[in-house]
């Protein structure tokens, strides 16, 4: 049983074992977590100051915009830029949109149009932070470790998701949205320092390739999607998912206000429910060390399903339950299917393939906010959860049905010399 034990420990966290990305996890750690108070906050605030649903999918539709319009060449800009310098600058400008935020918060000059703009900074900075995330992970941990560090930095997401929305809710209901956006700018100190203390040296080394212009590199990253389909299956499904079934930032708020009638305590917690189930679902991917196919597939399956079986609810403790294998579905999909991606990637197009992943899984958000707003105004969040579930599912048997035509064949795992190089 101890050597059980042992073997799953030694699996699951083995990214931890190089120093570089100890550092980052510690520092996301305490960011992530700053970070989900945030997102809690702001979205309770809006819906507060503006009584209206479709604000907040104003909201989002503010933060995911800048997806939809720049995200095609963030992947280029990655492959052309230092990950590590990068994800310096983008956690920067973070912490002063976050300090913004607290600010006028705390300052009461808060009104809807600043939260929008300050909203749509901040995703803009997102555009160039997520895919320069996910290039500095594989520099820190390399081919072998990857599929596990990307359900590591799933499972620290999440586990953030579990203990930041539970703090907001109390915070939130003591000393108002403006501490939370406080707390959330200091936490960017710690992924900050992280990122300094790093040895550049340990860094794994990429294969030399020309750097790309942007456009001439976005058509490249678009012609070898193209050319895999099993790269246009994962891509389909990911669009279906974020578009119908991963807008919690606008659907949440509604259910806990509208539907169940009760507080930010409440929906601070339905959203730790959620982030715990995510945990969950993300500490099995890293168990497993490689990517499944099968794992994505059921994930997809129990993601969309819990959430069809979540509209009619009006009890808080089966909402919260529901939410719960909600997030269990959500990372056993998203963590795999990221990693596939990953993993049929050449380095030359890494931050490409990785930026339209992304693309597929943020472009849509910010009309697919408007979308689940107008849903909740029309029809309240049953109708919302509804057209999620059913879409949700769809697409799982449409990928299960061309994944079981062509099974997915991921590259073969090589063994690399870890030789030191600079970054």
């Amino acid at each position: 049983m101890t050597a059980a034990i042992g073997r799953f420990n030694s699996r699951t966290f083995a990214s931890l074992r190089y120093h570089n990305y100890r550092l980052f996890f510690a520092g996301q750690a305490v960011s992530q977590t700053g970070s989900w108070m945030q997102r809690i906050a702001l979205g309770w605030f809006v819906y507060q100051i503006t009584h209206s649903p479709f604000s907040v999918g104003v909201m989002a539709f503010a933060q995911f915009v800048p997806f939809m319009v720049f995200g095609l060449f963030a992947g280029v800009l990655a492959d052309r830029l230092d990950a590590r310098r990068t994800v310096i600058g983008t956690q920067a400008a973070q912490l002063v949109t976050a300090a913004a935020l607290a600010w006028i918060a705390l300052g009461g000059l808060a009104q809807p149009w600043m939260l929008y703009l300050i909203a749509f900074l901040n995703g803009t900075v997102l555009v160039l932070d997520v895919p320069s995330r996910q290039q500095l992970t594989y520099r820190m941990v390399g081919r072998e470790v990857l599929p596990n560090a990307i359900a590591l930095n799933s499972s620290l997401f999440n586990a953030s998701r579990i203990f930041g929305p539970a703090v907001a809710g109390t915070v939130y209901g003591f000393a108002g949205a403006g501490v939370c956006f406080l707390i959330n700018a200091v936490s960017f100190l710690a992924v900050l320092l992280s990122l300094f203390a790093m040895r550049v040296r340990d860094f794994f080394p990429l294969e030399e390739f020309e750097r790309p212009s942007i456009l001439r590199g976005t058509r490249e990253g678009l012609a070898y999607v193209r050319s895999q389909r099993r790269m246009l299956v994962l891509l389909g499904l990911t669009f279906v998912l974020s578009t119908f079934c991963f807008n919690f930032n606008v659907t949440l708020p509604v259910l806990a206000a509208k539907t169940l009638h009760t507080n930010a305590q409440v929906y601070g917690l339905l959203s730790a429910l959620f982030g715990g189930g995510a945990l969950v679902g993300a500490l099995g991917a890293a168990s497993l060390g490689r990517a499944s196919a099968k794992v994505m597939l059921l994930g997809s399956l129990v993601f969309t399903g819990s959430e069809l079986l979540l509209a009619p609810q009006r009890s808080t403790v089966a909402s919260g339950f529901l939410l719960f294998l909600v997030g269990v579905g959500f990372t056993a999909w998203s963590a795999n299917s990221n990693a596939m991606m990953q993993l049929q990637a050449p380095d030359r197009l890494r931050g490409r393939i990785i930026g339209l992943y992304f693309y597929a899984f943020n472009g849509t958000g910010a009309a697919a906010g408007l979308f689940a707003g107008w849903l909740c105004d029309v029809g309240g969040t049953e109708l919302a959860f509804t057209v999620a579930g059913v879409a949700g599912l769809l697409g799982t048997l449409g990928a299960a049905t061309e994944f079981r035509r062509r099974p997915p064949r991921l590259e073969p795992r090589r063994r690399r010399t870890h030789e030191p190089q600079h970054a």
